[in-house]
C-alpha cells in the first residue's frame, strides 16, 4: 500500500508535468496567431480596437455591465441606449455626449470634428409610435345620448345593468 508521502510526491510531479505541458501549448498557440497576424498584416492595437477594449491611451476599457455594477446603479427598465453623438476616427469609439466624456474626447475645446453625422444617427434610432386616440363607442343611453366605449369603467347608467345589449349601437 502507498504511503500518503509518496502519493503526495507523485501529485507535485504530474502538476509540474501539467504546467509544462499547458505551457507548451499556450506558447504554440501563440505562436499560431502571431503567423496569423503577419500573414494578414495586423498589429494587437488592430485587434484591440476592433474588439473595441481599449480606449484611446491604450488602457483597458470598462465593460457596460462593469460601469453601472461600479457605480452602485443597475439597469433601469425601460431606459434604452442613446444614439451616438461623437466618434473617436481613430479607433471607432463612440460617446452618446451625455454623462461624463472619455478622454480622447475630454480636452478637446472644438468637438464639432468628432461629430457623426447627425441624420444618419437620428434615422437608426426613428421609431414610429402612432397615438391610440379614443376609441369608438359601443353602447349609447337612449334618454340621455350618453356614449361608452366598452373600455374601462362603466358609467353609472350602465354599471347595474345585467343585459348591455340593449344598450348597443
Amino acid at each position: 500500500m502507498a504511503t500518503l508521502e509518496t502519493i503526495q510526491r507523485k501529485i507535485e510531479r504530474l502538476r509540474a508535468q501539467a504546467e509544462e505541458a499547458a505551457a507548451k501549448q499556450l506558447s504554440a498557440v501563440i505562436e499560431r496567431i502571431r503567423g496569423i497576424m503577419e500573414k494578414h498584416d495586423l498589429s494587437v492595437a488592430d485587434v484591440a480596437a476592433h474588439l473595441g477594449e481599449t480606449r484611446g491611451d491604450g488602457r483597458k476599457a470598462r465593460r457596460a455591465g462593469n460601469v453601472a455594477r461600479a457605480s452602485g446603479q443597475g439597469k433601469v427598465k425601460g431606459q434604452g441606449k442613446l444614439p451616438p453623438k461623437y466618434m473617436n476616427p481613430a479607433t471607432g469609439e463612440t460617446w452618446s455626449g451625455h454623462a461624463r466624456p472619455p478622454r480622447w474626447i475630454a480636452g478637446v475645446k472644438d468637438r464639432t470634428r468628432f461629430l457623426i453625422d447627425s441624420g444618419e444617427a437620428a434615422r437608426k434610432q426613428t421609431v414610429s409610435v402612432q397615438a391610440k386616440g379614443k376609441l369608438p363607442p359601443k353602447y349609447r343611453d337612449p334618454k340621455t345620448g350618453a356614449t361608452w366605449s366598452g373600455h374601462a369603467r362603466p358609467p353609472a347608467w350602465i354599471r347595474n345593468v345585467k343585459d348591455r345589449s340593449q344598450y348597443l349601437i
